[in-house]
Order: structure tokens, then C-alpha cells, then sequence
């Protein structure tokens, strides 16, 4: 079963018709779509990455982050990526929230206002206590990294 959380939302640009607010597209989503607020058609040219506003800015309550995902259609259909993915929003940014959109196609992508472009995924936050010690404590995987439990 799901949590909810209030998350305060403002608009940051006055438009003669505001977008909807991001929401979430089925009963079982995690993540609220957000939606490009740009007001004239956009080109990511094959490789080219932007900043995308949505025009909006968030109020997370304390102890909670917001997560900027890819949608997975843009992907797959597209060659269309979140770069810095997940983009972490903390609690304190009072800023507006844009999506850092990749283009990794061999093609232009268009982009108009109001299309969906992200995923917003709110999630609680567990803060580390950082203790310092001379010696881990031995595992089987031990120091093992980048391809050590085989393929």
C-alpha cells in the first residue's frame, strides 16, 4: 500500500493556460509525470542535451527527496534520456524543477509544450551516520567490483 505526503507545488511562470499538474497515469504508478513547459516547439538534435522547465517548483516535507526519472517510452522510441538520472530533488531546493533531456538517437527529436517528458518519484530519505573504522567486516563478495558475480 502506497504513502501519501503532501508536496506543496507552485507555478514559477504565469500562462494564459497553465498545464495540468504532474499526476500520476495509472492506480499502480510510482512516479507523477512531468510535463514540458516551454513555449515554443524544441529540436534535441542527435547527441544534444537541454535543461527543460516544467514550470513549476516543489516544497518537499523534511526527511523526504524527489527523484527525476526517463520515461521509458521516450527511451525506446526515441533515443530520449534523463542525463544525472535519477536527478535528486532535496528537500530544500525552492527552484524550478527541469529535466535534463538527452537526445541518443541518430535523429532530431521534437519536443512541445506540455508533452511528458519525466517521471517525479517521491521517496523518503534515510540519512547515514558515517562511523570510521580501520578494518570492514569480511564478506564473500569481499573487495570483488565491476563484473565479479559473473554475467
Amino acid at each position: 500500500m502506497a504513502v501519501n505526503v503532501a508536496v506543496q507545488v507552485r507555478r514559477v511562470r504565469a500562462h494564459q493556460e497553465p498545464l495540468p499538474l504532474p499526476r500520476y497515469q495509472t492506480e499502480g504508478a510510482a512516479g507523477l509525470d512531468l510535463l514540458a513547459d516551454i513555449d515554443v516547439e524544441w529540436t534535441l538534435l542527435p547527441m544534444e542535451r537541454r535543461a527543460v522547465p516544467t514550470g513549476l517548483a516543489i516544497a518537499l516535507p523534511e526527511g523526504f527527496e524527489a527523484q527525476v526519472r526517463p520515461r521509458s517510452g521516450l527511451a525506446l522510441r526515441h533515443g530520449v534520456t534523463c542525463l544525472n538520472s535519477p536527478g535528486t530533488i532535496d528537500a530544500d531546493y525552492r527552484g524550478e524543477v527541469q529535466v535534463i533531456l538527452a537526445n541518443l538517437s541518430a535523429t532530431p527529436f521534437s519536443l512541445k509544450r506540455g508533452e511528458r517528458i519525466a517521471q517525479l518519484v517521491v521517496a523518503p530519505v534515510v540519512r547515514a551516520a558515517l562511523v570510521e573504522v580501520e578494518v570492514l567486516p569480511t564478506t564473500t563478495r569481499g573487495s570483488g567490483g565491476f563484473g565479479s558475480t559473473g554475467v
